[in-house]
């Protein structure tokens, strides 16, 4: 299987002149020659990205969707190739109703019509990992509305196949471009790799949808569908059915009521508090997986679909990206430089005044201009430039993160094309950066570390006690547990006056 399949991933290469855009940077010259004496009737006039574009859909929907990951690297590819691989659509034909039903019935040892109410067998949305179906659940279980997202059969030999052709393929492009090895090609595999087999376990995408479902509780911007857990397994998920128009039908919104500029400054907000509030946010906000609700009690709400790829940031993260848009905003570009060397993500040497001048030639353009006349694409491809020549280090746990701006990008662009982004996010952003630094920022985190030192506060008598008794000499150390007793007998007076101290202390600090 492996060998027809390798023999499919060749013709698509030579049909679309793949090879001519790998060996064009093979160093000596002498491949790319053979390549065009083998090949000297062939002549193409389409670009070379859309060729690329062409050769992925041709091979199928797992190398569609290792395309859509790659358009998000633009610290790796050239701008035109980035931007054709994002305009890849995840979309292939549906497999068989029988199908369908023979996977409810492996994953539940009964059949769909012991499970469900009804079920309709025509699925409502195609992808390549999964499709989707509605159905009703029996009166027992709630009697709900609901979608049912079933895995499509075999997927994981079919993955392993074509995850081994690209890794042998990783490794062919390393010793033959000359730029290989920067491209860290079995790296970008292994990173593929690893989030197409978390898209695989739909539990872990039920417990994705349920966590964004819970920082959202009281939300007046976003909804995001309730799970049934009773009902999931890891090739089956059901969540409650949710109603809207999609938000690539602008006419339809408009008719529906819907303010498209108040839809799209609640976007960018929706998106800032995913990433600083919760460091937890939906990475595949493409048009397809968002919908607006049209009903009287949730109407002008966002509705959130799909939940396979979320992107993660630490509390270190959260900050230092709170800090960088905020240095932007302020145009503040030496404040950004030294907060890329304090990081560690550029070089300790890095002449700061020099990397300041490079941010500002790329960033002092874009302000006070409309969304539409701004492209972020060329933007970030700047950035990323200035990165390789500063030696700068591109933080892996922020791909999605850029990959989820572009789109967030993208769909202000479709509702309201003179969105201003800097001047929507910029008050978010300082609000979150008081809340964080300011005074309610230092008595949640008092409050938060409270437990803990009441729990630590004690023991630090004995801890002192047990760490200076053993090279203490040992007339000392009756006084040391004479010390250690009169804490005992005293506990929650020194804790409370350690807190009281440590509140001092900051509030003198800042």
């Amino acid at each position: 299987m492996r060998l027809f399949r390798l023999a499919k991933i060749l013709s698509v290469v030579s049909r679309f002149g793949i090879d001519e855009i790998i060996l064009e940077h093979e160093p000596s010259g002498r491949l790319a020659a053979l390549s065009r004496n083998l090949h000297f009737w062939r002549r193409f006039d389409t670009p070379r990205a859309v060729r690329l574009r062409l050769a992925l859909e041709a091979l199928g929907p797992i190398f569609v969707k290792f395309g859509q990951m790659l358009s998000t690297r633009r610290d790796l590819l050239p701008l035109d190739i980035a931007d054709e691989l994002a305009k890849l659509q995840d979309r292939v034909p549906p497999f068989s109703p029988e199908l369908a039903l023979k996977q409810i019935a492996e994953a539940y040892g009964r059949p769909a019509s012991e499970v469900f109410a009804e079920f309709d067998p025509v699925p409502v949305a195609s992808a390549s990992v999964a499709q989707v179906h509605f159905a009703k659940l029996r009166d027992d279980d709630g009697g709900h509305e609901v979608a049912v997202k079933i895995l499509r059969p075999n997927m994981h030999g079919v993955i392993d196949h074509d995850l081994a052709l690209l890794d042998t393929m990783a490794g062919l492009l390393e010793k033959i471009w000359s730029d290989g090895k920067r491209l860290k090609p079995h790296e970008v595999v292994a990173e593929f790799s690893k989030y197409l087999h978390d898209e695989l376990d739909l539990m872990r995408e039920a417990s994705n949808c349920s966590q964004l479902r819970r920082n959202f509780a009281d939300s007046k911007l976003l909804l995001v569908p309730g799970v049934h857990w009773d009902q999931c397994t890891t090739t089956v998920m059901v969540m409650e059915r949710m109603r809207g128009i999609p938000i690539s039908q602008n006419d339809a919104l408009v008719a529906a009521g819907i303010d498209l500029s108040a839809l799209s400054r609640a976007g960018v907000e929706i998106f800032f508090t995913q990433v600083f509030r919760d460091g937890f946010f939906h990475a595949d906000m493409h048009p397809g997986n968002i919908f607006v609700a049209t009903d009287e009690a949730n109407h002008g709400k966002y509705i959130a679909l799909d939940f396979g790829i979320v992107g993660t940031l630490t509390d270190v993260d959260k900050n230092y990206l709170a800090q960088n848009f905020l240095a932007f905003f302020q145009r503040d570009y030496r404040r950004v430089a030294i907060a890329h060397i304090e990081a560690g993500w550029a070089p300790a040497n890095t002449r700061v005044d020099e990397f300041e001048a490079a941010i500002r030639s790329v960033c002092e353009p874009i302000f006070d201009r409309p969304l539409h006349e701004i492209s972020f694409g060329r933007v970030l491809l700047r950035l990323f430039q200035i990165s390789r020549r500063f030696n700068v280090e591109i933080q892996p746990q922020l791909v999605m993160l850029q990959k989820t701006l572009l789109n967030v990008e993208g769909l202000g662009r479709q509702l309201d094309p003179n969105l201003d982004l800097w001047t929507t996010a910029k008050p978010f952003l300082e609000r979150w950066m008081s809340e964080q630094l300011g005074w309610r920022g230092l008595f949640r985190g008092l409050k938060q570390e409270a437990p803990n030192w009441a729990r630590t506060l004690p023991q630090l008598p004995r801890l002192v006690h047990t760490a200076l008794s053993r090279e203490a000499p040992t007339d000392l150390a009756p006084l040391l547990a004479g010390l250690a007793a009169t804490q005992r007998r005293q506990n929650g007076l020194l804790a409370l006056i350690a807190v009281l101290l440590l509140a001092l202390l900051a509030i003198q600090y800042f």
